[in-house]
């Protein structure tokens, strides 16, 4: 597949999950709860977990922002479900080393949609959109220890 065409399929992924948000919403009854925003632009998170026996059983987010900030929150969500705490914790420290353009163990996880987000890496002002959930997700799993 040519760059131009991998470019225009990680844009529709992008996008697919901005239009289509995966677990939008608020897990009621005893969730972590962490709301996080980026001043820089103005993209904001209220992000809603579920864990259970040192597993995060459940992610949902709310908020606003641009396009990258929210499908990273809608990939994020899907990609730490039912994985360990410690998984989800590797999984954003995966992600943040994709997004600073660092070479990153991709052998262990299949990280599926969220690798469409690895050009953001190419746009510094736009790193902090991407990362945004991925550094609520875990700030709560490691503060409720």
């Amino acid at each position: 597949m040519s760059f131009n065409n991998l470019d225009q399929l990680y844009r529709s992924v992008i996008m697919d999950h901005y239009k289509n948000p995966r677990n939008k919403g608020e897990i009621e009854d005893g969730a972590l709860t962490v709301d996080m925003n980026n001043p820089t632009c103005g993209d904001r998170i209220h992000l809603t977990l579920q864990v259970e026996d040192g597993i995060v059983k459940d992610a949902k987010f709310d908020g606003e922002g641009c396009s990258i900030s929210m499908s990273s929150a809608s990939m994020m969500t899907q990609l730490v479900k039912d994985k360990k705490v410690e998984e989800a914790v590797e999984l954003a420290d995966i992600f943040s080393k994709m997004m600073l353009g660092e070479d990153f163990d991709d052998e262990k996880y299949d990280l599926g949609d969220v690798e469409a987000l690895q050009g953001v890496a190419k746009f510094p002002a736009r790193i902090k959109c991407a990362t945004l959930a991925w550094k609520a997700m875990e700030k709560g799993v490691t503060e409720d220890k």
